[in-house]
């Protein structure tokens, strides 16, 4: 069994207690140390090897997200904090996942066995190069995007393909969209390489075109795209 080593770095130590109170039910996890600071978290780093951090974003002097920019090679990291704001920024620096304070053991459960499938031996992340900036990245398995008010959680998994809308972006997960007001492109560095853009106004997730004819992709929602002259090299790939 792999065992992850996790670090938690957050100023409250209620959010410590909770972590470590699930910790203990899951038999992989193993928490090495505990920094209330980012910027003790500095040396910890050096010392002890971690596979995981759990870290709060809003903590004195040195920000979560502006620590973790500052490590070249980071580990696997949770963030959890009680900002929802800050959910689409955090998934920009390649965390595996977002945990919004208060969370339930079993979205905490979610939360480590993503990390620990992203550390396992089979993971095409963990390669001899892992160390090298060439190492594969990882991506999350939820997408957040902000419609109206609120920051949406998507499953990757349930989105079929994007859609340019003028100044928005429809997501659509089958017939039904979700609309938010992104570009396109802005879309295209946070999504696995399953998702491909076809055309300057769409991106689909592979699994989910049922034929290509032509200069068009036909959806399983039914679904007709068309493929721009300059995606047609891409789509001629697939075969």
């Amino acid at each position: 069994m792999t065992t992850l080593r996790a670090l938690i770095i957050d100023d409250e130590p209620l959010a410590h207690k909770v972590i470590m109170q699930y910790a203990q039910d899951v038999p992989f996890l193993d928490i090495v140390g505990q920094c209330y600071k980012a910027t003790e978290a500095y040396a910890m780093l050096e010392n002890q090897a971690v596979d995981l951090l759990f870290l709060d974003i809003n903590m004195p002097r040195l920000k979560g997200l502006d620590f973790l920019r500052t490590l070249a090679h980071p580990p696997a990291v949770i963030i959890t904090s009680a900002y929802e704001e800050y959910a689409l920024e955090g998934y920009e620096l390649r965390v595996t996942d977002y945990l919004l304070k208060p969370f339930s053991f079993e979205r905490f459960l979610r939360a480590v066995n993503s990390a620990r499938k992203q550390n396992s031996p089979e993971s095409p992340t963990q390669t001899a190069s892992t160390a090298t900036s060439q190492a594969p990245l990882a991506y999350p398995e939820q997408l957040f995007i902000k419609v109206d008010k609120r920051q949406l959680q998507l499953n990757l998994a349930d989105i079929h393909y994007l859609e340019s809308f003028g100044n928005y972006v429809k997501v659509w997960t089958g017939k039904d969209y979700h609309l938010t007001a992104r570009t396109l492109t802005s879309f295209v560095d946070s999504l696995p390489p399953d998702f491909a853009r076809i055309h300057k106004s769409f991106i689909v997730r592979k699994q989910y075109i049922e034929y290509i004819e032509g200069a068009t992709v036909v959806m399983v929602s039914q679904r007709v795209l068309p493929v721009g002259k300059n995606f047609r090299a891409i789509v001629r790939e697939w075969f």
